[in-house]
């Protein structure tokens, strides 16, 4: 009776072998990679998105919002516009404005002081606990979004016309101040998105 002998590998099957597994881990290795990069990106993205609509969304909030109500300044005690837009202005856009949540029922207005400003490409939100600060009454700072190149305003005026700051030129007299916008563009340019145009319609 015959026995049939058994055969092993070969060095040569078996260097194929590894070759061929680790040909194999690579590609595995790098759809991994590839795929875990992917996840990131897009996790950025959406956390990217979801800052832009925020910040739209607290803009359009505060402007919508918008009181006839105007502050005194806390130097000259002047009338500062309840809603204000000039070109060279310490701030891109002061207003008051309802909603100011009061959930802990303290004796105060339900209106807001709130302003606008890009600080080494970044847009912050500032506001006061009181509508009429003094000297010590020191804003609170929120950052909102980075990388803004830059914040523009248009401000519909009626009969077609638009004006590009509020109170508009030629709007003189103490009932300026008062004054607010039918309607504003608001447009944010961003290093990564370009521009953005938004319209929001200030209620009556």
């Amino acid at each position: 009776m015959s026995r049939q002998r058994s055969r092993g590998f070969t060095l040569i099957e078996v260097m194929v072998a590894f070759a061929i597994f680790g040909v194999l881990s690579v590609l595995a290795y790098q759809a991994l990679a590839m795929s875990m990069t992917n996840a990131e990106i897009l996790e950025d993205r959406m956390n990217r998105l979801q800052d832009i609509q925020q910040t739209m969304r607290l803009l359009g909030r505060d402007i919508v919002q918008a009181a006839p109500r105007p502050v005194r300044d806390a130097l000259s005690d002047e009338l500062r516009p309840a809603f204000a837009v000039s070109p060279g202005g310490e701030f891109a856009l002061e207003v008051t404005h309802a909603g100011w949540p009061n959930p802990a029922g303290i004796r105060r207005s339900t209106l807001q002081r709130s302003a606008y400003r890009i600080d080494d490409g970044t847009l912050i939100r500032l506001y006061w606990n009181v509508l009429d600060p003094a000297l010590g009454n020191e804003p609170l700072v929120t950052e909102l979004l980075e990388d803004v190149d830059s914040i523009a305003f248009r401000f519909y005026v009626g009969s077609g016309q638009w004006a590009e700051q509020w109170p508009p030129v030629g709007a003189g007299g103490p009932a300026a101040a008062f004054t607010r916008p039918r309607m504003v563009e608001v447009t944010l340019t961003l290093a990564d998105e370009g521009e953005l145009t938004r319209f929001f319609e200030v209620a009556p």
